[in-house]
Order: structure tokens, then sequence, then C-alpha cells
């Protein structure tokens, strides 16, 4: 398993992309974007998906500088068509033209439809936190990617379905960014390539009986991933559900149905920016978050235990990768380096 810094890796990834007919400034968005995924240990957002995201742009799925249209605005909301562009670029576009009216106006929503897979939500709550903005953003996988079975059923029916919430604080923000289902396919795909089982209690098999072999996912007859929540995962299967008919519903774009391939190629999404500037204040807002993240911290604990806030795990494991790198597993590093030689891009050292 090759390991690497943060700069080779980015490196790598914007010259593959520029290699792929990506204009630079996009090229250096989405590696950067990849990288930081690995660097908050999200490796099944990161640079794995480098070679996915050449295929679709070599194959024509993606629109290499491709622009964002505008499909209606008004002064507090903006629906955007992505026009199958890589996603972080379009995502960080829509962005831009939402912050300035949520400063002015206190609150904007914006969706995007026919976008490139967006990348790890919670990159886009750091954004705002920056901002003193709070952030919603949730995302479904455009209409494909039907991996998650409801309770009971044995057959994939929504998508993985993220959803992100952020806050600001005066220090590090609060972050929380997760799957609807018990994992993300992504991370599923991760334990796929480096020829592991998953834990127990992602997967189920196409009869329905629980299983760790990432590879029904990828072969017929095909398994499932099951929602989050144990023995309560209607919750999970319900949030699922109901933020795949928001994105695609406020969209313009998909739900989930099987008139789509299975593989999923991008998102439909919706961010929602909040200004506390122009609600409670941001001295409020930051006092309240404040008080609040060192209360919880302040919790007794059990022996051994420590008090973990959202966010704090990829703080803490991106501090350990700086120093460390970033080590890719062999199955990955093959795909990333096929691809590479492919585009005639040198590897790194």
């Amino acid at each position: 398993m090759p390991t690497f810094s943060a700069a080779a890796l980015t490196t790598l990834c914007q010259s593959m992309f520029e290699a792929a007919s990506v204009p630079a400034e996009d090229a250096g968005v989405v590696a950067r974007s990849l990288v930081d995924a690995n660097l908050c240990g999200h490796d099944s957002h990161g640079v794995m998906r480098a070679p996915q995201y050449v295929d679709f742009i070599r194959k024509g799925t993606y629109k290499a500088g491709a622009p964002l249209t505008v499909i209606q605005e008004t002064p507090a909301v903006i629906a955007a068509d992505g026009n199958w562009g890589l996603g972080q670029v379009q995502a960080y576009r829509l962005l831009a033209r939402m912050l300035p009216k949520a400063k002015a106006l206190g609150i904007a929503a914006g969706t995007l439809r026919n976008c490139g897979h967006t990348g790890r939500l919670g990159e886009y709550a750091e954004f705002a936190a920056r901002e003193n903005m709070a952030l919603f953003a949730a995302v479904n996988s455009h209409g494909a990617g039907r991996r998650v079975a409801p309770p009971g059923g044995t057959e994939g029916r929504i998508s993985t379905n993220p959803i992100c919430m952020g806050a600001p604080t005066s220090g590090a923000p609060v972050v929380m960014d997760f799957g609807t289902s018990a994992a993300a396919e992504g991370k599923v795909r991760a334990q796929f390539q480096k020829k592991q089982p998953t834990p127990e209690g992602w997967l189920i098999d196409h009869t329905g009986a629980p299983t760790t072999d990432p590879g029904v996912l990828y072969a017929e007859p095909r398994g499932s991933i099951i929602p989050f929540g144990g023995a309560q995962a209607y919750k999970g299967f319900g949030l699922g559900l109901l933020l795949d008919l928001l994105c695609g519903g406020l969209s313009g774009g998909p739900c989930s149905n099987p008139t789509y391939p299975l593989a999923g190629q991008g998102n439909t999404a919706v961010f929602v920016l909040f200004n506390p500037a122009l609600f409670g204040g941001v001295e409020h807002f930051l006092k309240e978050s404040d008080g609040l993240t060192s209360y919880v911290r302040g919790c007794p604990t059990v022996p051994g235990a420590t008090i973990t806030l959202p966010g704090d795990p990829e703080r803490h494991v991106k501090e350990k990768r700086l120093v460390d790198g970033i080590s890719v597993p062999d199955g990955t590093w093959e795909l990333i380096a096929k691809a590479a030689a492919e585009l005639k891009v040198p590897l790194p050292n």
C-alpha cells in the first residue's frame, strides 16, 4: 500500500484532469477536494474517484469546462443546471452565487441538477463556516445508485442520500455529514478494492440475509446496503427518502427511479445558507455555539471514553495524515496508475 504526501497526490490528480482536457482552474478545485477528503479520512470520496471522473470525461458523460446554467433565480433562490460538469466545480459556483444573497437577505437556497459527483459535502459546510454562515446540504444520486433497500426489502430502492449540516463557532466548526444508509457506497467500494470484508451491519445479499461481502453490490444477483438505525432502520430510510424527494423534486432533476442505470454518475443537490447576522446576530450565534460545544465537551465520561463532536474525527485524521502521508490501497492505486499511464501523466516517486 503506497503512501504519498497530500501535495504529491494533488499534483497527480490535477495533472490527470488537465490531461483529460479539464481547464487548469477546475482541475485544481477537484484535485484539492479529492485529496482533502482523503486527509479527512473519507477515502470513499478521495483520490479513488479520480480514475472514475477521468473515465466519465473521456466517455463524454462529464463535460470538461461545462458552464453553470441558471434555470430560475429570485433574490433568495437560485436553481441551476450543472450541464454534467465536474460536481465540485459546479457546487462551488452555486455557493458563490448564493453567498451574496444570504449576506443580503439572511438566507439563500440553491439547487443543482445534471451535476457530476459533488464529493464530500462536509467541505462545503466548512467553506460556509469560514463566512460565519450555517449550511444545510443534501444530495441524491440523480435517479441512479439505488443501493439502499427499505426495511424488510431485498432490493435497493433509493440511493445513500447524504445529509450535511454545519455551524460556525469562534474556533473549528461543527460539521455533521453522513449518508442515510449504514455506509456510503464508496466505503463499500473501498473495501471491495482492498479485497476486504465490510463490517457487519452494512449489507444484505439478494435474499435479504446479512453479509460482509462487498462484492454483492457489484455482481448479479445484487445485494443492498441497509439504512442506518439498526433496529430502527425505518428512521434512516425515512430520512433518506425525504432527502431524495427534496433533492430531485426541488432541483428539477430525478428522484430514484428504475428508468436510470443502477451505477450512479452524479447528483442533484439542495444547499441552504443561513446568515446569523440577519437572525440573532453573529456575536450571539458564536457565543451560543461556543458555549454549547464547550458544555458538551465537558460532559463527565465513563472510564476510557472521550467526547467527540461532529467534525472532530476529520480534523484529527487530517493532522495525522498531513504528517504521515496518505496511504492508497493497492487496488485503488492500480486503477489510478492505469489511468495516469493512459493520460501519459507521470506518477509520484
